[in-house]
């Protein structure tokens, strides 16, 4: 076990406990000046995650992992970051893979870092001028060779088996349409990190290290109650929620998807997603409509990725608040485009929105509240929840109310740009 003491770095630490290289558990423990405190939780933690572990899968063999392209979209404001990803993103333990950055600035400066980033590497550059991490991500779909596309931000590190574990899931579970993955915090040195991990506890829901299938818990195509279910590899049923908490199993930094699937769907939604008014929403809206086609998607915990939080609190408060507006943009969207989730959201939406807990936001928002039947993370007498401010949740609250105006005016942005490019050319 690792001596944690308590020292000039803090006085806290959130430990991940790994078997044969991959997650399986974590605690977050407040250290003492005395290592072997630390070391008792460790060891509780420990015995506790043995029997609880899943069984590791049987490998699958090269020759019948598919071909996947890897998109990585960006406006080239992180630099090293990217480097660093690209660092790994090329070496990867997968035997027939591609990877591509979208070039989504909008201007390129006279400095431009991003030639002598990519010199070099073995990356194809794809351009897409049109703002939104949605149009990149299209871009990236356009040019991928692959029968599946992965996608992954700037401000992530993948792990080396990140995208051997995407893969065999797919060969395991031929009838998924996407797979995503478990992400981790790359560093948790300021409070805002802090505050942000223990605010979403694994970036949009409860951390969960067991595999599950998340199928639609409806008619597909009717969709009366919008409802999905995640079922273990045994299956058991370990939550149902509405359609449109799937967040608690995905994001953008970490989720893959069939092209077939993208391509039925057309692509991600640019009204929505980063670079645009709406903020957010693109990847939910995509696991959404995956669903709601009667898609079924895989949650595959040996697929892991570290994500750098925001540093600052001012960061932490503009990103709440666009997860806020990025989410009830996306409501916007799906009504949009089929108005039966208009019915459904008329009952679901009053209910998280009277409730006097959070428990009923969370089910409607997260996956997770009232409803929650998953299997708990094996339990240990580890350090009490971090505290977190009631700012945060009242910040990315105050973005709900923007959101439909903020997809209105992206929407409309979207139609003057593709109606300029339609004259330009």
């Amino acid at each position: 076990m690792p001596a944690l003491v308590a020292d000039a770095t803090g006085a806290d630490a959130l430990v991940v406990g790994h078997r044969d290289g991959y997650p399986v558990c974590t605690a977050a423990l407040t250290l003492t000046d005395d290592p072997s405190d630390a070391a008792r939780v460790l060891t509780a933690l420990a015995a506790a995650s043995q029997g609880s572990a899943a069984p590791a899968p049987a490998p699958v063999d090269d020759h019948d992992l598919p071909s996947v392209s890897v998109v990585v979209s960006t406006v080239v404001d992180r630099v090293e970051d990217l480097g660093r990803l690209l660092d790994v993103l090329e070496h990867l333990d997968y035997p027939e893979h591609e990877v591509l950055v979208v070039d989504n600035r909008v201007r390129v400066p006279a400095d431009d870092p991003l030639p002598a980033l990519l010199a070099e590497r073995a990356v194809r550059l794809v351009e897409e001028r049109r703002p939104g991490l949605s149009a990149g991500r299209n871009a990236g779909i356009a040019a991928a060779r692959g029968e599946v596309v992965a996608f992954t931000d700037d401000d992530v590190r993948v792990d080396q088996r990140w995208l051997r574990a995407l893969g065999e899931r797919f060969v395991r579970e031929p009838g998924l349409d996407a797979v995503s993955g478990v992400i981790l915090p790359t560093e948790l040195e300021t409070p805002a990190q802090v505050w942000y991990e223990a605010y979403y506890g694994g970036f949009s829901g409860e951390r969960s290290f067991e595999p599950v299938t998340i199928t639609p818990d409806d008619v597909p195509g009717a969709m009366r109650f919008a409802r999905a279910a995640a079922v273990s590899p045994d299956g058991t049923v370990r939550r149902r929620f509405p359609v449109y908490g799937i967040g608690a199993y995905g994001a953008g930094a970490n989720m893959a998807f069939r092209r077939t699937l993208l391509e039925a769907v057309g692509g991600f939604d640019p009204s929505l997603g980063a670079g645009s008014p709406a903020r957010g929403g693109e990847d939910l809206a995509m696991f959404v409509e995956t669903l709601w086609r009667g898609g079924r998607i895989g949650f595959e915990p040996r697929a892991v990725v570290h994500h750098r939080h925001r540093r600052t609190v001012a960061e932490l408060h503009a990103q709440l608040r666009g997860n806020g507006v990025g989410f009830s943009a996306l409501l916007c969207a799906l009504v949009a485009g089929d108005r039966r989730h208009l019915a459904v959201l008329a009952r679901l939406v009053p209910l998280a929105a009277t409730a006097k807990a959070r428990g009923a936001a969370d089910a409607l928002f997260r996956g997770r509240g009232a409803d929650h039947r998953q299997a708990a993370t094996p339990t240990v007498p580890a350090a009490p929840s971090t505290p977190v401010p009631r700012s945060l949740a009242l910040h990315e609250l105050r973005g709900f109310p923007a959101g439909p105006s903020a997809w209105f005016r992206s929407r409309r942005r979207w139609r003057r740009v593709e109606a300029g490019r339609s004259v330009g050319g």
